[in-house]
């Protein structure tokens, strides 16, 4: 087949812009041919669950899904009743860019809490679980965090564990959004398990597709009794693939080796690499940088101009009387050559405003 789009295209708008790692087109080959059990009784994803029992414990139950927003809505789905609700941040994906998934599929309300560059604080968990606490509204049965975060940053050991124990202790159980936990991981130097299961995280939607991966999640929950309904879910949430092998041999490529630490890492340095690229030219930036994520305010000529060149996406179009906030995102494949192309055009696009 002849390519439809440019490969010489590149920019910063998302990893999901990013194609599949070489490692993960190989191991979609080498599932392919013969016939298998459909509808995950294949041989990979009997692999797949043993895999992630070596990174979140010899409990951890799975299920393999489709889509990031599958992943989401499918685990909070089965940690919830239908009449409770769930806390998130105010920049959380579930509820910004999810097309409210949740409310649709799953019933369930979904309630901001206030952030600081996209972190809970576990004082704001307590005080929305005690206003809640009534017949009048929806009690809350499950909080999700991201890691990492929305706005590219990753919560601390610490803080996690803190935002762990003050939800059980109200009897909440605790959601990660791992679209980028490998990233986040990756930047703590930490496992996978280490920053979700082993502080007490009941249920992580683990991304693939972000990180080298072409469609490639999974849902994990710490033990079968956390989540007894998560495999009856995932057929009714259109989550369910029957070609199942396909989905878990690239999550076998990644998560059965070093690849996500691999990816994640050079996203990471190339993330470190855009950022002081971009200091360089004297624009400040407006979040820390503790993954793959850069954010950063141009003045809004600028950004568009720039934009047209080097795709990126302008994050809050109304930041400050100066400018807009933008981000760029880096992937896998990023290289020095993508990051120092930008910082040429960034320098040319200020310089003519």
């Amino acid at each position: 087949m002849i390519p439809l789009h440019d490969p010489a295209v590149r920019g910063f708008a998302s990893d999901n812009a990013a194609g599949m790692h070489p490692e993960v087109l190989a191991a979609l080959s080498s599932a392919n041919g013969g016939h298998v059990v459909s509808y995950g009784g294949d041989p990979y994803t009997l692999a797949l669950q043993e895999s992630l029992r070596g990174h979140f414990g010899p409990d951890v139950v799975s299920a393999v899904v489709l889509t990031g927003t599958g992943a989401n809505v499918t685990a909070l789905q089965a940690l919830t009743q239908r009449w409770e609700s769930v806390l998130s941040s105010d920049q959380a994906h579930v509820l910004h860019d999810e097309a409210g998934g949740l409310e649709h599929v799953g019933g369930t309300k979904v309630i901001a809490l206030p952030t600081r560059d996209g972190l809970v604080d576990p004082a704001d968990v307590e005080r929305a679980v005690s206003v809640a606490d009534s017949l009048m509204r929806a009690p809350v049965g499950a909080l999700t965090l991201t890691q990492s975060t929305e706005l590219g940053t990753a919560y601390s050991l610490e803080h996690l564990g803190d935002l762990v124990a003050v939800a059980h202790r109200l009897g909440v159980r605790v959601h990660v959004d791992g679209a980028r936990l490998s990233n986040a991981a990756v930047s703590l130097g930490v496992g996978l398990g280490e920053t979700t299961t082993a502080l007490g995280v009941d249920a992580v939607s683990l991304g693939g597709t972000k990180n080298g991966g072409g469609f490639a999640e999974v849902v994990v929950v710490r033990d079968a009794a956390t989540a007894p309904g998560l495999a009856r879910l995932v057929k009714p949430s259109m989550q369910q693939s029957s070609k199942t092998r396909f989905v878990s041999a690239q999550l076998l490529a990644l998560f059965g080796t070093d690849l996500w630490q691999r990816t994640a890492a050079t996203a990471n340095a190339a993330a470190a690499r855009l950022a002081a690229a971009v200091t360089a030219t004297g624009v400040v930036l407006t979040r820390p940088v503790q993954a793959n994520a850069v954010f950063a305010e141009l003045p809004a000529a600028v950004a568009a101009r720039a934009a047209a060149r080097i795709p990126f996406h302008v994050w809050d179009p109304e930041y400050s009387e100066k400018g807009v906030e933008v981000r760029l995102v880096a992937s896998f494949d990023t290289t020095d050559g993508d990051v120092e192309d930008f910082a040429a055009v960034l320098t040319e696009e200020l310089a003519r405003d």
